[in-house]
C-alpha cells in the first residue's frame, strides 16, 4: 500500500488514481491525524508526504516515522514547493529517500515511485544475503555480529567463520577439512583437531542454541533439522 498525505483534494485524488491505474494499492489522507489513524505497518510500501500541510507538516510526520521501529525502514518521498531548496535538503537529511517538486507530471512522478520501490527491493535482497538465521541464531556478515534471541554473543574471528560457514550450508554435513580450508585457509598446517576445539568453544558461547551444531562422527559437523539434541565431540 502506498500512502499519500496531501491536503489538496484534487492533487491527492489524482495521485491515488494514477497509482491505482498503474497497478499499485494506494490510499490518500488529508492530514497527519488521518494518516496515523489509517496507516498499517504490515502492508505499507511507500509514504508520499506533502511538506505544506495544515496542522502537523510533512517534516514532522517524517520525523515521527523515523522514530517508529515498525515504520522507519519504509521509504518516503517528500512533495515540496518548487522553490523550497531548504525543505528538500531538510527532508533528505531526516531520512527521506527522494523528493518531487510541485507542479509535477504524472510520468515523472511514477518514475520516481518505481525507482524508490526498486531500491527498496534491492536493499531487501542485499539484507537477506547479509543475514543468516537458524531458529533463534542470527548472524549479520557486514556487522560481524551474532545474536541469540536478540542477545549479542562475542565470538572470535575463527568462531564467527565456523558459524557462518555452517549456516551457509544448513542441512549439509561439512567436513573438518572443508572447515579448515574455508576458515583457516588452504595453507593452514594445523590438524583437524583445531576445528573440534573451536566448535566446542562456539557451542559454549552460544549457550543452549549451540546444541543445534551436530557432530557427524568421522565426518564433520552440520546445522539443520533434527539437530536439537546436544552432541558431544
Amino acid at each position: 500500500m502506498i500512502y499519500c498525505v496531501e491536503d489538496d483534494k484534487n492533487i491527492r485524488d489524482l495521485i491515488v488514481y494514477t497509482l491505482k491505474s498503474s497497478g499499485y494499492e494506494a490510499k490518500g489522507c488529508a492530514d497527519a491525524k488521518e494518516f496515523f489513524l489509517n496507516v498499517d505497518s504490515e502492508n505499507a510500501e511507500l509514504f508520499l508526504l506533502d511538506i505544506m500541510l495544515p496542522g502537523e507538516d510533512g517534516l514532522s510526520i517524517l520525523k515521527k516515522l523515523k522514530n517508529k521501529s515498525i515504520l522507519k525502514n519504509i521509504p518516503v518521498i517528500m512533495i515540496t514547493a518548487k522553490d523550497s531548496e531548504y525543505d528538500k535538503v531538510t527532508g533528505l537529511d531526516m531520512g527521506a529517500d527522494d523528493y518531487i517538486a510541485k507542479p509535477f507530471g504524472m510520468m515523472e512522478f511514477l518514475a520516481r515511485v518505481r525507482a524508490v520501490l526498486r531500491r527498496k527491493e534491492e536493499n531487501i535482497s542485499e539484507n537477506i544475503e547479509d543475514v543468516l538465521r537458524f531458529e533463534n541464531i542470527e548472524l549479520t556478515k557486514s556487522k560481524h555480529k551474532v545474536t541469540v534471541d536478540g542477545e549479542k554473543k562475542e565470538l572470535t574471528l575463527k568462531e564467527f567463520g565456523l558459524l557462518e560457514y555452517l549456516l551457509e550450508n544448513q542441512d549439509i554435513v561439512v567436513t573438518r577439512d572443508q572447515l579448515l580450508s574455508k576458515v583457516w585457509g588452504y595453507d593452514f598446517n594445523g590438524e583437524t583437531r583445531t576445528v573440534d576445539v573451536h566448535v566446542r568453544t562456539l557451542r559454549i558461547k552460544l549457550g543452549e542454541a549451540g546444541e543445534c551444531i551436530e557432530t557427524v562422527r568421522g565426518v564433520g559437523y552440520r546445522i539443520g533439522e533434527n539437530t536439537h539434541e546436544k552432541k558431544n565431540i
